[in-house]
């Protein structure tokens, strides 16, 4: 199996997480995809665990709706519906517009720094054309902005939520589409452009818009029959 530090961790950082959090990063940076199988031999061997700590850890991650557990079959990764990915999103666009407004509330705070820094990474990287790491700045943006409302419970949903959305994944897909990485980019931009503003409304504003843009783009037909490319995805 490959090894993977998903999200930018360093090795040493990666492997100091805990056993079920490399199991969950597994399917939610997309390392497996939907619909593969997770062997619970193979992972006890990459993992140099015995088999009943992957199996507990399977367990949890089917109550999180990222794996299925078939008696007798095996574990394979989830394929969400798509009316779960659809309401997910609808579930996503408010929480992320609910921390834009409290972020523009808060005034000066150490998370306008880190957002004005990552525009100008994600400038480089859309200049570039560089999909993996766009994807990269696209996880710390939005996670600096829930962050930075303050609001523990808020961002206890949202980790839960992008779990089940299996985040990266869909990120890294959707802006594989022609003319979204600039899209996404210039969007991003509004958002941080209204937070710095302290328009809590236009700033709430700006991010439901651009959540849904993302999920309307991601809804287009794909090229391919696979029917999880048609689930709605946001960069």
């Amino acid at each position: 199996m490959q090894q993977i530090t998903p999200l930018g961790l360093s090795d040493e950082a990666y492997a100091d997480l805990p056993l079920l959090e490399r199991l969950r990063r597994l399917v939610t940076s997309g390392t497996y995809p939907p619909g593969d199988p997770m062997p619970e031999l193979v992972l006890a061997q990459e993992f140099g665990v015995s088999r009943t700590p992957i199996r507990e850890a399977l367990k949890q991650l089917e109550n999180e709706g990222l794996v299925e557990i078939r008696p007798r079959v095996g574990t394979f990764v989830r394929t969400p519906t798509r009316r779960e990915i659809v309401e997910l999103f609808q579930l996503k666009e408010s929480l992320e517009g609910l921390a834009a407004n409290l972020l523009a509330r808060r005034g000066p705070t150490s998370e306008l720094a880190t957002l004005s820094r990552n525009l100008d990474e994600s400038d480089a990287a859309v200049h570039a054309g560089d999909t993996a790491e766009y994807a990269r700045l696209v996880h710390e943006f939005h996670w600096t902005i829930v962050l930075g409302a303050d609001n523990a419970k808020l961002a206890e949903h949202y980790e839960r939520l992008m779990n089940q959305l299996a985040y990266h994944r869909i990120v890294l897909r959707t802006i594989e589409r022609p003319g979204r990485l600039l899209a996404s980019n210039h969007e991003h931009r509004a958002v941080v452009r209204s937070i710095v503003e302290k328009d809590a409304i236009g700033a709430e504003f700006a991010m439901r818009t651009h959540v849904e843009a993302s999920s309307r783009a991601a809804l287009a037909p794909a090229d391919h029959g696979n029917p999880a490319d048609s689930e709605p995805a946001h960069a």
